[in-house]
């Protein structure tokens, strides 16, 4: 899983809280790619590709964005045949809230869901009614 937020404190940070609710055993990757290379709040594709390569085991990526231009870097990335993803690798976006689709994720892909699993875990968390 990939964390692509606009805020480096705020990717590390939802990584991190993700991992702690895992619970026991080790947690599926995750990478955070948050805010831009000198620490400023942005998106940068490469640090999203680089996330991508660096947690891609060969059974996909899901890559989850906290808004806006987050989405449409990790889309022109899935776009570009040439420069954006690794090739043969599969990055799917999770339409889900950042926080709640993250925690969801990497439970479901440390309990040894398949991407398929971990984006219907996402789907599920974007529709989880809090009242």
């Amino acid at each position: 899983m990939v964390l692509v937020s606009h805020s480096r404190e705020v990717a590390a940070s939802t990584a991190a809280l993700a991992k702690a609710l895992v619970g026991t055993g080790d947690p599926a990757p995750v990478a955070a790619a948050g805010g831009l290379p000198d620490g400023g709040v942005g998106t940068s594709a490469e640090l999203v590709r680089r996330a991508v390569k660096d947690v891609d085991q060969g059974s996909g990526v899901v890559v989850l964005c906290d808004m806006g231009s987050a989405v449409l870097t990790v889309k022109a990335l899935l776009a570009d045949a040439e420069g954006g993803f690794p090739a043969g690798a599969e990055v799917r976006i999770a339409d889900a809230p950042f926080v709640e689709g993250a925690v969801t994720a990497l439970v479901t892909a440390s309990a040894g869901g398949d991407i398929t699993a971990v984006l219907a875990a996402t789907d599920d968390a974007r529709t989880y009614r809090k009242l």
